[in-house]
């Protein structure tokens, strides 16, 4: 693959490794853990709690009944594209009690993935708006649980109100080499846009 446009200075043009914080971003229960672990290198850190029944009505379960645990900080996790290009997976909570986490977590962030679970669409616009609002570029990548149902990429976007120039990618959570896909499609974004952009925020 052609990194290309991630050459700098001190960086993989020169022999160097450049290193890029990513965030795995979405709603409540989308699969932003489930996919840190699928792909990091390294062991991942979680900071996953055992849902209660004081949380039955603070985090709605609809959609998403057999969840036993969730994130209350962040999931962190790291894997290398190749020799010179090293990612940084930082995972954020999806409740929105645990929102005001994330402007820390936007700190330092080149680009982020938004994950969709299609059949609750609505749980991630949050998310969505927030990287429009913050202007961290993001993929969006609809993760297909066993019961999904299949729908054209176009009309997900068109439901989500996504740009056309915002990639949309199907993957499992759970698969490696599909997690692993999801991230090479974001350096491929982040690499077409101007230089600027690829500076830490």
């Amino acid at each position: 693959m052609d990194w290309k446009g991630f050459e700098r200075p001190g960086d993989p043009g020169t022999g160097g490794t450049r290193s890029v914080k990513v965030m795995i971003a979405g709603g409540f229960g989308t699969g932003k853990t489930t996919m840190v672990g699928s792909v990091s290198d390294i062991r991942p850190l979680t900071t996953e709690e055992t849902l209660t029944r004081a949380s039955a009505g603070v985090d709605p379960l609809v959609g998403v009944a057999d969840k036993a645990e969730t994130t209350v900080s962040l999931d962190f996790g790291k894997i290398s594209l190749n020799e010179s290009l090293v990612l940084y997976l930082f995972g954020t909570p999806g409740q929105e009690r645990f929102w005001f986490l994330w402007n820390g977590l936007f700190k330092g962030a080149l680009g982020a993935v938004v994950l969709v679970d299609t059949r609750r669409l609505s749980s991630s616009f949050r998310a969505i708006e927030e990287m429009e609002r913050q202007d961290v570029p993001f993929v969006v990548a609809l993760n297909m649980f066993p019961d999904s149902r299949e729908h054209p990429v176009e009309e997900i976007r068109d439901a989500l109100d996504v740009a056309p120039h915002i990639p949309v990618v199907a993957f499992d959570a759970r698969d490696r080499a599909s997690s692993r896909d999801v991230l090479v499609a974001l350096v491929e974004h982040l690499r077409d846009r101007p230089p600027v952009a690829l500076e830490p925020r």
